[in-house]
């Protein structure tokens, strides 16, 4: 038997990992804990009135509508990847977590990140069909091409996710277990392996590089023609209809790219930095995207208005 295979029985195989949780926050457990209980109690709340209102008036099963409510899911299911889990750690000073629980985080964060990024890109091709063909616009975007843009967002991104997972927690873990980071993601997690991670580092670099520029390289061209398309209207009250309807989703597009494009590919930048970006994207940006797109919506505010007076005649 080699040293190496000696060393390797030597080691003790890791089931769990300790996570270092966010920087400089020992002693403030009490205050994060109500903070981040009050934030993604609000992304539940605010996701949930967005799609009850939009599942509950027939007026807004629209293409852009449709494509909210997976929004809203997929924000859901975001901010719960790693607050729950942060809660507890708060509350009970514990920072363990399982290897199931360690893999479920990657798997999730690398599926759901996928999933909005393709829907932001497949919600910018809806607002250049409305605004660039909108004589054509129900013929173009019909329930057909909807659904299986929809689809095609969540069946890619889960096909990613499981690739990215299977290559992370493949690889050998046989101490430390301490990742230093407050979740599991894939690079951190992989840090810890005994093993070459060179396959690994190169295809998630090539997932989470090329994906994100790919689709906002596509989001871009969609505004240009946009863009150009508002200019060229006659009406001031057509330009401003058309800019309005974009705002809300050129918001959204900014919160969740903004602080991925710092991360990835600002190496230089501090670990608390880093933690304060990566926790605007997950924790916060879930939570203010169903604001961005009431706030400045007629429609969805309606929507809320007849689902509150239906549930005031309902009590």
């Amino acid at each position: 038997m080699t040293l190496s295979h000696m060393e390797m029985e030597n080691h003790t195989v890791v089931f769990e990992f300790i996570l270092l949780g966010i920087p400089n926050t020992k002693g403030h457990e009490t205050i994060l804990f109500i903070s981040f209980l009050a934030f993604y109690l609000c992304t539940l709340l605010g996701n949930l009135l967005i799609l009850s209102a939009i599942l509950g008036d027939s007026r807004l099963h629209t293409p852009m509508y449709f494509f909210l409510c997976n929004l809203s899911v997929v924000d859901l299911g975001f901010a719960s990847i790693s607050t729950p889990k942060l809660l507890v750690d708060f509350w009970t000073k514990s920072r363990t977590i399982s290897l199931g629980g360690c893999m479920s985080q990657v798997f999730f964060y690398q599926f759901l990140g996928s999933t909005e990024q393709l829907l932001c890109t497949a919600m910018a091709f809806d607002r250049y069909v409305a605004i660039c063909h909108p004589l054509r616009y129900l013929i173009i975007m019909n329930w057909r091409v909807c659904t299986i843009l929809a689809a095609g967002t969540w069946v890619t991104s889960s096909f990613q996710a499981t690739i990215l997972t299977s290559l992370t927690f493949t690889l050998p873990y046989c101490g430390p277990n301490v990742v230093d980071y407050y979740f599991c993601d894939i690079f951190p997690v992989a840090k810890l392996a005994c093993a070459d991670t060179y396959v690994i580092e190169t295809v998630s670099f090539t997932n989470i590089g090329m994906v994100p520029m790919t689709c906002l390289l596509l989001i871009l061209m969609s505004y240009v023609r946009i863009i150009y398309s508002i200019l060229k209207m006659n009406s001031a009250e057509g330009r401003r209809k058309a800019a309005s309807t974009c705002t809300s989703h050129l918001t959204v597009v900014t919160l969740f790219f903004g602080p991925c494009a710092l991360v990835y590919t600002q190496p230089q930048l501090s670990k608390a930095l880093v933690t304060a970006l990566q926790i605007s994207a997950d924790v916060v940006t879930p939570m203010l995207n169903p604001v961005i797109y009431t706030l400045r919506n007629k429609d969805v505010k309606r929507a809320l208005r007849k689902l509150k007076g239906g549930q005031m005649t309902a009590h």
